[in-house]
């Protein structure tokens, strides 16, 4: 009988804390060899002139999710993880999000119904709180972070989903007893609406206003407003899809006083921009989201706090709303206003290859750098390491060979989801994922799909030894993570 079940041979091999070249074996799923000249198995795969990475783990997804604004994302668990894994991408995280008036564990479990026998890569949940009455806190919240489900997502705005200070510090409260991470939406909703009220009554609905309505002081404000929050709950916390510079002073402020605040950016913010949103028309709907690209001039100061480890998780927050028709960003027509657009960018298979190309190519960050942005940070804090998010003996083998001298012109064509757009079509990358291992399985082979609907699995997390109660002189964790 063969050692292996499948050796990758001749490549070089990146984690987020060394490169080096190596053979990978594998047997019944996971990593069981690093090493040299590993041959006995019933499958080699040949990676000479590629990387073999950790693939990558996209903590931010929004996937067949109850509509907003009367719309309903595009993406199923089948289309969405199906992208993910052509993108290099082998775990996706989405968001079970409570409906007021019901119970987090029903929508938990219906939730997970619909996602069975569909996906092709492995998933987990977040936690969406709503409504944190004592039941919630009291009963629910620790029997489903006992059961693995050990982050929450709150809102500073959103209606029907926005949540008060005091009500936060209670979420926050019961994060700390029971061991969970707190992710926060970060924007002023006064702010918004008072706002948005006052380009309404001007009669000003241009597409583009919808970045004029939430300006880096909405962010800049509602990020601090969560990071003393949670230094008066003592507990850590990680503030999602910061877009703005004035937001990333806050969050390293926190970090000089000592405080355990972890971030994530995402794509839209480091590559597109007002101007976007202010193309003629409709045309600039296709870029809409929340919180809003900003200027130009922005993008550098993102990339340099990537490079300096300001942030942890790079994730692409897939938020799939089509284009065109009756079921998407046009639901209110062809002349819909900025506040009958509803936010969200596609972008789960486009992710990694955009930092890549943008980030290791252009000397931005190093390629362990990328590994810990895109697969390793999100294990460490979300519960799945060393399961998941890195190449070593006993780990799973999720793994994606990149081939980085590949360019590829972006186009939604090329893509696998199922919105009828790209944000960033006609943007050429270079360096892109060939091959996609889950669990060892061959999914995505350069062109061909050969994994199958439902062989991704559920995956239930650990605590993260990150979210510990935070400590002043910060002495317990390093924020940057990888």
């Amino acid at each position: 009988m063969p050692s292996f079940d499948t050796v990758i041979r001749n490549g070089t091999v990146a984690t987020a804390g060394d490169v080096v070249r190596c053979d990978v074996g594998i047997r019944d799923g996971r990593i069981t060899a690093l090493g040299e000249d590993l041959t006995d198995a019933e499958q080699v795969i040949d990676a000479s002139g590629r990387l073999v990475l950790p693939g990558g783990i996209d903590a931010h997804v929004h996937i067949d999710e109850p509509a907003y604004m009367g719309v309903k994302v595009a993406d199923d668990f089948e289309s969405g993880s199906l992208a993910a894994a052509c993108g290099g991408t082998t775990t996706m995280i989405s968001f079970a999000a409570q409906q007021r008036g019901k119970s987090l564990r029903g929508t938990v479990e219906a939730y997970r119904a619909r996602a069975e026998g569909k996906a092709y890569i492995d998933y987990a949940f977040h936690l969406i709180v709503s409504a944190p009455d004592e039941q919630l806190l009291g009963q629910e919240l620790p029997a489903l972070v006992a059961d693995g489900y050990t982050s929450f997502k709150i809102y500073m705005t959103y209606e029907g989903l926005a949540l008060d200070d005091r009500q936060i510090l209670d979420v926050l409260a019961a994060a700390r007893r029971d061991g969970a991470l707190v992710m926060v939406h970060a924007e002023n909703d006064h702010c918004i609406h008072w706002l948005k009220d006052r380009y309404l009554a001007a009669g000003d609905t241009a597409v583009g206003n919808h970045g004029r309505i939430a300006p880096m002081p909405v962010e800049r404000e509602a990020t601090h407003r969560a990071i003393a929050l949670a230094e008066i709950a003592d507990v850590p916390v990680l503030i999602v899809h910061v877009s703005g510079r004035e937001a990333v002073e806050q969050i390293e402020w926190a970090r000089r006083r000592g405080l355990k605040v972890y971030a994530e950016t995402c794509p839209q913010y480091l590559l597109l921009s007002q101007d976007d949103m202010d193309k003629p028309g409709i045309e600039g709907a296709k870029y809409i989201c929340s919180p809003p690209p900003r200027g130009r001039d922005n993008a550098e100061a993102l990339w340099r706090a990537l490079g300096q480890g300001t942030f942890q998780v790079f994730s692409s927050d897939h938020c799939p709303y089509a284009f065109d028709g009756p079921g998407g960003k046009q639901a209110r027509g062809p002349k819909a206003g900025f506040h009958e657009i509803p936010p969200g960018v596609p972008g789960i298979e486009t992710r990694l290859a955009l930092l890549f190309s943008e980030g290791v190519g252009r000397g931005r960050i190093a390629l362990t750098d990328f590994v810990a942005l895109s697969a390793t940070n999100a294990a460490r804090l979300y519960g799945l390491y060393p399961r998941k998010g890195t190449l070593a003996v006993g780990s799973d083998a999720d793994i994606a060979l990149w081939d980085p001298e590949r360019t590829v012109t972006l186009s939604h064509d090329l893509l696998h989801d199922r919105v009828d757009y790209t944000p960033y079509e006609g943007r050429a990358v270079t360096g892109w994922p060939v091959m996609t291992l889950s669990r060892g399985r061959v999914v995505w082979d350069d062109g061909a799909v050969k994994g199958r609907p439902g062989q991704g699995r559920f995956l239930q997390r650990e605590r993260s030894p990150l979210a510990a109660p935070a400590t002043r002189n910060g002495d317990d964790a390093d924020p940057r993570v990888g």
